[in-house]
């Protein structure tokens, strides 16, 4: 049986540049999501380098449209820094909202959309993943070397299932957690 993409994770982040594609890839493969048997290959999961938040908003309209003409299990993710000029992940969504439904997406359509925003940006979550604390009120180290990336993702995987609690996520990760589990009780159905 050949593979195709199930998972479209759009994100912030120019290609080479970005530890956004090792943290999504590390993160859905140690979630293992139950839909996706056999896991058949690398390209189950394609990350899309957008650039910046304004070029990420604009490509995911398309995008969704592209996912949801492949039907069947396909899924859209959407990676974006949440920047000081967003009170929280339900302001920002609300700006790809607005930009959806002038490219004609419907509610339901667009409820289909599993958003994930790190406060300030991802490395934030890799530090506190590592560490147990960081302060989403400013930048994160940049991350140099990919397996600190890694590493962060499956404690996050292990976040998600519930097998660790202590520290409590910091609340951009808690926001996006509850994204994947509204996807996850969807993909029961």
């Amino acid at each position: 049986m050949p593979s195709r993409t199930q998972i479209v994770c759009l994100h912030e982040g120019k290609k080479g540049r970005s530890i956004d594609p090792i943290f999504i890839r590390g993160l859905v493969k140690a979630l293992n999501p139950p839909w996706i048997r056999p896991w058949p290959g690398n390209n189950v999961i394609r990350p899309v380098d957008c650039g910046g938040r304004s070029d990420l908003i604009a490509k995911m309209p398309s995008e969704l449209q592209s996912c949801l003409q492949m039907g069947g299990d396909t899924t859209l993710m959407v990676w974006a820094d949440l920047d000081h000029d967003m009170a929280d992940g339900a302001a920002l969504r609300q700006q790809f909202w607005t930009t959806a439904q002038q490219a004609g997406i419907t509610q339901d359509e667009f409820a289909q959309v599993v958003f994930v925003f790190a406060k300030d940006r991802l490395e934030n979550w890799v530090e506190f993943l590592l560490t147990g604390a960081t302060d989403e009120s400013s930048e994160g180290a940049r991350q140099k070397h990919d397996k600190p990336v890694a590493e962060a993702a499956k404690e996050l995987a292990r976040r998600c299932r519930g097998q660790a609690a202590a520290p409590p996520n910091p609340p951009s990760l808690d926001w996006s957690c509850q994204n994947w589990h509204r996807l996850v009780e969807r993909m029961r159905r």
